[in-house]
């Protein structure tokens, strides 16, 4: 969710649930909706994951020797196979280059081109073709190539 305006509606309409739920005197469903609607406001919130990591211009002029060239995941906050990719790359993720991009036009830019208008991540771009939602195996292994 790219909107803080549109998160802040979100939020709200949650929180008038919990309200509504206990003014009616259903506090056990006020709490449990509550924390469920905690979890969704930080899961969508825009400035979850923010971390001023690396561009999609820094990318381009990374030198081809960089190593950190040979992997880059274009992803942005709150998607879960961003999230997954994360995981199940476990330490290696740290080879790989990440630019978020919610905070890099451009890099959202080239993930619309390369995906056919469309805003989908992860986009992995390895040794530079890219692959949208790939299998976390096959970016892990040209991770440990390098």
């Amino acid at each position: 969710m790219r909107s803080p305006w549109l998160w802040a509606a979100l939020v709200a309409a949650l929180g008038l649930v919990v309200l509504d739920a206990a003014a009616d005197g259903r506090l056990g469903f006020a709490v449990g909706y509550g924390v469920v609607a905690l979890a969704v406001a930080w899961w969508t919130s825009p400035w979850r994951g923010r971390r001023g990591g690396t561009t999609h211009e820094e990318v381009l002029s990374m030198a081809d020797t960089d190593p950190r060239k040979g992997v880059v995941v274009y992803w942005r906050p709150g998607c879960g196979f961003c999230a997954m990719l994360r995981a199940r790359l476990g330490a290696l993720r740290e080879q790989a280059t990440w630019v978020n991009i919610w905070e890099d036009e451009e890099a959202a830019a080239y993930v619309r081109e390369v995906n056919g208008g469309n805003e989908t991540v992860p986009t992995v771009v390895i040794d530079g073709i890219p692959h949208t939602n790939p299998d976390p195996a096959l970016v892990a292994e040209r991770l440990r190539e390098a």
